[in-house]
């Protein structure tokens, strides 16, 4: 994992609130979706996904090590798309990523996969990621 966000367009910073978010940083409910920053770059990578009609779409990350939650180093996300992996599709909005470790937490008390849903929208012409955040409740 790279330890440096790249910088970014102010168009793609990405979007979430902690407002949506209980005490425990659950989601308030099943509807809470964060949007990812750093998107354009991938902009080929994710009309590719969005072609080959693979699906149901689940990030591909894990939770960060103590290492990485000291320096707090930004999370890229990946993409489960059926039986692979893709390349990067952006970066977890710089602030938000006690939101996204929480999440996998939760799934892996749960005994279920650390995986959270996504869905990839078109947004101005560009294609964006959001995590289905409230699905993890």
């Amino acid at each position: 994992m790279p330890s440096e966000m790249p910088a970014l367009d102010k168009n793609d910073l990405g979007k979430g609130s902690f407002t949506q978010y209980k005490y425990g940083l659950s989601p308030n409910n099943g509807r809470v979706r964060l949007r990812l920053a750093g998107s354009n770059p991938y902009q080929d990578t994710l009309r590719e996904i969005v072609e080959s009609g693979a699906g149901p779409l689940e990030t591909a990350i894990s939770r960060r090590s103590q290492q990485q939650d000291a320096e707090d180093a930004p999370i890229e996300v990946r993409l489960f798309t059926g039986s692979r992996v893709s390349g990067p599709v952006g970066w977890v909005p710089r602030g938000l990523e006690s939101i996204v470790d929480e999440a996998l937490s939760r799934l892996d008390i749960k005994g279920r996969k650390q995986r959270i849903p996504v869905e990839i929208i078109r947004k101005g012409g560009l294609y964006r990621v959001e995590l289905k955040m409230g699905e993890t409740r």
